[in-house]
């Protein structure tokens, strides 16, 4: 049932609720898509990213010589990862592709070997073709893993799986075994216990939001990066404080939080399809504030590589600028607060930069068959 309260209510609800639960800052919202849950027929990951690390970019990881079997990749790094250590989502040149997001209701990290789930996703990344080279990389890598984690892989075959992950084992979820051809994961995993873990209500506004979409088969990348990830409607007060005209509204279980940094679809293969036709359709910082480029394995835009001492990319530190315009007050509970009127015209101005890039990318894929 949801609540018919006022705009001021619910904003001063929302306030107590944050300040007695308080924020976590290793999150994310994410989903598999099928196939044939696509208007094109191409399996997607979608994955919005939640994290402490302000700054993120892309960059190219070729094949290691000295490795035999080694994977080149595509992948999305912390800003100031010279080394390319972590990837946090990625493909690589055997249409395979991983991301995550962290779960709180699994078996505890061990105290002193812990958020290792970047370097998973890094050597997967650069081992992995199928979904189940995937499964037995995670049976033969020495335990504790360190991670505890949910991490959602998909292949050139159009199989997925979400692998809900601590540090001595896993629970698989098929993506095939879906009904509706979709799975939805955010901070709690549904093989943990269930007092713990984040992201209910953020599970439940995306069930919402897409509804439409997974009844009707209809999934599009813009689905997740121009509906979702700008998307400020709250499932359990059944209510969006942009779409409804308000001025301000509290940062509390939107999709978009003030710690996004990006929201990024890869998008699959169809049958008999070539890697080169995948892409990584990223939005870099703030996603709100931001806009839709297309990678691919062999082509990334220069304002989403990492440039400077600090190795940050441009797009990243351009988004993260705009974002300091809607969360314009520093003091106190302050930075809390989202100014939805300077808002909408620098999300709508971003949205439009997405159709383009979203044009230009698809045009390029046609270009490579």
């Amino acid at each position: 049932m949801k609540l018919n309260l006022s705009s001021a209510l619910k904003s001063i609800l929302a306030a107590a609720v944050l300040s007695a639960s308080g924020f976590n800052a290793d999150a994310c919202t994410s989903m598999i898509v099928s196939g044939k849950a696509s208007l094109s027929g191409r399996p997607m990951l979608w994955k919005h990213r939640d994290t402490g690390a302000d700054h993120n970019f892309m960059a190219r990881v070729d094949a290691d010589s000295s490795r035999p079997g080694s994977i080149g990749y595509v992948g999305l790094f912390n800003g100031d990862d010279t080394s390319l250590r972590e990837a946090w989502m990625g493909m690589n040149d055997e249409g395979f592709a991983i991301m995550n997001t962290a779960s709180y209701n699994l078996a505890p990290d061990t105290t002193d070997y812990k958020d290792r789930e970047g370097i998973v996703m890094s050597e997967a990344l650069r081992s992995c073709r199928t979904v189940d080279d995937f499964e037995n990389l995670l049976m033969r890598l020495p335990k504790p893993l360190g991670v505890q984690a949910n991490f959602g892989v998909l292949d050139a075959t159009g199989a997925g799986a979400y692998f809900e992950t601590d540090d001595y084992s896993y629970t698989k979820y098929p993506l095939e075994e879906s009904p509706t051809g979709v799975l939805v994961r955010t901070n709690y995993s549904f093989s943990g216990n269930d007092f713990d873990g984040y992201g209910y209500i953020r599970y439940e506004n995306v069930e919402e939001i897409l509804g439409d979409r997974i009844a009707s088969r209809s999934f599009i990348p813009a689905c997740f990066t121009e509906d979702m990830s700008r998307c400020f409607y709250n499932s359990r007060l059944g209510y969006n404080p942009e779409t409804m005209g308000d001025s301000w509204a509290v940062d509390q279980d939107f999709v978009p939080r003030s710690i996004s940094t990006a929201s990024i679809v890869i998008e699959g293969l169809l049958p008999g399809e070539s890697p080169d036709a995948m892409v990584m359709w990223t939005a870099l910082g703030y996603p709100p504030c931001s806009h839709v480029e297309p990678v691919f394995l062999d082509s990334i835009p220069e304002d989403l590589q990492a440039t400077g001492p600090e190795f940050r990319s441009k797009a990243c530190d351009r988004a993260m600028e705009l974002k300091e315009k809607v969360f314009p007050i520093v003091r106190g509970s302050g930075p809390r607060y989202i100014n939805l009127d300077a808002l909408r015209p620098i999300m709508e101005e971003e949205r439009q930069k997405s159709l383009d890039g979203y044009r230009r990318g698809n045009l390029a894929r046609t270009a490579r068959r």
